[in-house]
């Protein structure tokens, strides 16, 4: 048998990431430019400066390194630390989690180059207002006019590749459209600082509540590492506490900061109120911005030409030197958490980063995470509280509607699904000119299709989920492996010809809006109508402009939003997730029916919210209906020690998949009997398994799914666990096996 084959590397920054990934291990010593490893030759091949071929005893004819490609690595030595933080606690191999925490750009075999790049804008130059226009136009060129709508709904203009790649719009339809003199394709340059072109608001001075001040003053004597939960109420002036907190750290104190937000959707607007005060000092880091966006965002703060980075979850990994605070805005939003590999919570890396950099750290939200608030409550953190909001605004009244009540036979199909006292209350709004938001957490036009004679419904063939039915254009999508096909008029089982549409989404509440209210703005906030460059800026900026008499959307729209003059909150659907088969469930609905709440009454002008529902006696409603945070706590909490859940214990969920069901369920339960046995045989380990079963969703992307979960006290004893289990477990390689380690959950779907 032949020895086996070893080749000396070496590691030129910035590709030493792509070599640890590829041979599953770090080396003991330092990666610098210019190290020299000898590693085991791999079916991957290792990336690097090949030094020579060598056996288990040295090295046979070595060359020497003739140059690193950066004179300054890419990465801090603490940047390092902290990545090395995230491959051992989350279990995962250092080069993906280097790779996470640099710019795409710099990842590729090529670097950026600075020219600016252009690309086609769909714009329609022609409107038809009316239905008979519009028949007449068009005939039977249906996907012409789906088109047409569509754009419409995304305010008069897309990007042509948008439409093309996303939306499955053909070159073709395009072409025709332009040909009817209805749109123009137009080269738009696409600018390399995203927000070049914004309209800077004028800097508002204000004057601190008492609650704020005192917030204030608290920050400004922080010890370094120090966490703080900033627990204020919606409109209660969070922001200005942020704002304070970063003239201290960036104009007096000459330091640095992060200010993290949970969705691209709120990054404008929070860049906007920042750069008011801060001018172009401000960088924006988000995965809506171009590669080229991103890496000159990245450099200009690695060369410390901007001071504080603003963006969504990566942005925790900003190359910034004397970092002085982390702020995290609405930190209970499970949207922090990454949904891949690294499976990280940016608000853990927070707090991780600020200890090792002396940096404070900031947790505002009004409804906070209830692991951050039972460490508030233990005083792992300080608590600070914002009990009331700030101004002219005031807390909106909050009334329900009970849908179980029988519905007179004479309802119409708007009547059915918006009640006579919320048509009453956006009529009312309507005729005084103030606006109002909707909110239904469900995209789509109809959750699904399904045969009237037989009861069959039209599933994804890849997922263990029903087809969601969308309009403009027509057809059935799997919201999970984005599988589509057109929708069908007999049903495949039976033959019948009445299939109907059963459920709600956001595109069939924008059709009743519109022909309930024909002269009505109505603008749709969800991902069909954002997935385009700036389309969350430009929906929000005709919000804020008053060119919008109803903002319509997914749960994008309930939090952060600050629009005066939006006096109405109406909830379509409360119930939409809120019995979902997650330990999470109600936390995550009573944290959307507050922030939504909390957009209302944010002026002068007051406001009310109207919730419909039928279930008015759960807890995460009746608590939401009074804004009493405080009362949810002490329901939810008792229900989270028995069985125990977090926060009172730490969790891991397992998951098994595999193509075939089968092999996925044998090596699921085998690998947790094997846990099973390891921890009887080491005493000294305080983890207990729960499970195997199949996940409730047990099919995704033709994936069919397993999990088990790791519950402790300690999260040392969990980390060797699965560090033990990944290196000694045996998984399969037949019928494509993984296994996924997700620790700290945020769902278990």
């Amino acid at each position: 048998m032949t020895a086996p084959r070893f080749v000396e590397v070496a590691l030129p920054l910035p590709v030493f990431q792509t070599f640890t990934y590829a041979v599953d291990h770090e080396p003991a010593h330092p990666l610098v430019p210019g190290t020299r490893v000898i590693v085991p030759v791999r079916k991957r091949r290792a990336v690097g400066i090949c030094l020579g071929t060598v056996d288990q005893t040295g090295v046979k004819s070595p060359r020497p390194i003739l140059d690193v490609p950066d004179a300054d690595p890419i990465f801090a030595e603490r940047m390092l630390a902290l990545c090395r933080w995230i491959a051992d606690y989350y279990v995962v191999p250092l080069g993906l989690v280097l790779r996470s925490a640099m710019p795409s750009a710099l990842a590729g075999a090529t670097r950026p180059t600075p020219e600016q790049r252009t690309e086609r804008i769909a714009v329609l130059t022609r409107r038809l207002p009316s239905l008979e226009l519009r028949d007449k136009t068009f005939g039977r060129a249906v996907k012409q006019r789906a088109l047409y709508e569509l754009l419409e709904s995304l305010g008069g203009r897309s990007p042509a590749t948008h439409l093309m790649e996303h939306l499955g719009v053909s070159r073709g339809v395009l072409d025709a459209l332009v040909e009817k003199q209805l749109l123009t394709l137009q080269e738009s340059v696409v600018q390399r600082d995203p927000f070049a072109l914004r309209r800077p608001l004028a800097p508002e001075r204000h004057v601190p509540s008492a609650p704020q001040r005192v917030a204030i003053d608290a920050l400004m004597a922080a010890r370094p590492g120090e966490v703080f939960l900033l627990h204020g109420v919606t409109g209660s002036g969070k922001t200005l506490v942020y704002i304070e907190l970063l003239r201290e750290i960036v104009d007096r104190r000459n330091q640095t900061a992060i200010v993290l937000v949970p969705e691209i959707a709120l990054t404008p607007q929070t860049v906007d109120r920042f750069r008011a005060v801060f001018g172009d000092r401000i960088a924006v880091l988000h995965s809506a911005l171009s590669d080229g966006e991103r890496y000159d965002a990245w450099l200009a703060l690695k060369r410390g030409e901007k001071r504080i980075a603003v963006g969504a979850r990566s942005a925790i990994f900003a190359p910034l030197d004397t970092l002085g605070a982390v702020i995290v805005d609405e930190e209970h939003e499970g949207s922090y958490k990454n949904g891949e590999t690294p499976r990280y919570h940016a608000r853990e890396v927070s707090v991780v980063r600020a200890r090792d950099e002396g940096a404070i750290v900031v947790l505002g939200s009004a409804t906070p995470s209830l692991e951050s608030w039972h460490n508030a409550d233990g005083g792992k953190y300080r608590l600070l509280t914002l009990p009331e909001r700030v101004g002219a605004g005031r807390m909106p009244n909050v009334s329900v509607v009970d849908l179980r009540k029988k519905k007179p036979e004479a309802a119409t199909e708007f009547s059915s699904v918006v009640s006579d006292s919320l048509e009453r209350a956006l009529h009312e709004r309507l005729e005084r000119e103030e606006q109002s938001i909707l909110l239904l957490n469900r995209r789509g036009y109809a959750s699904f299709v399904q045969c009237a004679d037989c009861g069959y419904v039209v599933s994804c063939p890849n997922c263990s989920i029903t087809l969601t039915y969308h309009r403009a254009p027509e057809r059935l999508i799997c919201h999970y492996c984005l599988y589509q096909t057109p929708l069908v008029t007999r049903c495949v089982r039976c033959g019948g010809s009445t299939v109907r549409q059963r459920g709600l989404g956001t595109q069939q509440v924008e059709r009743l809006l519109g022909e309930r209210w024909p002269a009505a703005r109505i603008a749709r906030m969800d991902v069909d109508t954002t997935s385009g460059k700036w389309a969350h800026a430009e929906i929000l900026d005709r919000v804020g402009r008053g060119e919008v008499d109803i903002l319509l959307g997914t749960q994008m729209i309930a939090k952060g939003l600050d629009f005066p003059n939006v006096t109405l909150v109406g909830v379509v659907d409360a119930d939409v997730g809120i019995n979902l088969p997650d330990f999470r469930a109600s936390e995550r609905s009573f944290q959307l029916l507050s922030q939504v709440a909390g957009r209302a009454g944010r002026g002068p002008k007051g406001g009310s919210v109207i919730i419909q529902t039928r279930i008015p006696t759960h807890h995460a409603v009746r608590c939401a209906i009074t804004h009493d945070y405080a009362s949810f706590v002490a329901e939810e909490l008792p229900a989270r020690r028995n069985p125990s859940y977090p926060p009172y214990t730490r969790l891991v969920n397992v998951i098994v998949s595999s193509l075939a069901e089968e092999p996925a369920a044998e090596v699921a339960i085998a690998a947790a009997d094997w846990l099973r046995q390891l921890i009887i045989s080491a005493p000294d380990l305080p983890v207990t398994v729960v499970g195997a079963a199949p996940c409730p969703i047990d099919r995704i992307k033709r994936r069919w799914r397993w999990h088990f979960l790791l519950k402790s006290d300690h999260p040392g004893s969990l980390t060797r666990v699965l560090r033990y289990f990944l290196e000694r477990f045996d998984v399969p390689t037949a019928y494509d096996m993984r296994v996924v380690i997700d620790r700290d959950p945020v769902s278990l779907l």
